[in-house]
């Protein structure tokens, strides 16, 4: 099997997948999956898509990962997975689906508007 790639995008975060057979290792920047993520809570997110399939010894992923905070990050990382998952093998979408990891979350940062302090915060009101 070759490397198979795939991109998961979450709020500012953008991940870059690259799955091959392997021993189960996840190096994220050149870095393992621990050292990344030091919460346990993370490291689940990431691994969700893996431990629904069953398939976490079966493959090594390698992550080019950017932008973001770390919560949007892991969650990048789990959407590419999912979606590199799927290529490798289709019958999988389902599984997948149901768990709600084939979805893009679409929630980003509202844009700040002129004139206001923030995207909807009002500046005080002085009645004098």
């Amino acid at each position: 099997m070759e490397k198979i790639n795939a991109i998961g995008r979450r709020k500012a975060a953008v991940a870059r997948v690259y799955v091959s057979e392997g021993t189960g290792s996840i190096t994220i920047n050149k870095r393992a999956l621990e050292v990344y993520f030091p919460s346990s809570i993370l490291q689940y997110i990431v691994k969700q898509p893996l431990n629904t399939l069953e398939v976490v010894e079966k493959y090594d992923i390698k992550v080019n990962l950017k932008g973001g905070g770390y919560k949007g990050q892991a969650e990048a990382l789990r959407l590419a997975i999912a979606r590199a998952l799927v290529k490798i093998n289709p019958e999988d979408k389902s599984a997948l689906r149901a768990e709600g990891f084939m979805t893009r979350d679409p929630r980003s940062v509202e844009r700040k508007k002129p004139g206001r302090p923030k995207a909807r915060k009002r500046f005080q009101f002085s009645k004098r």
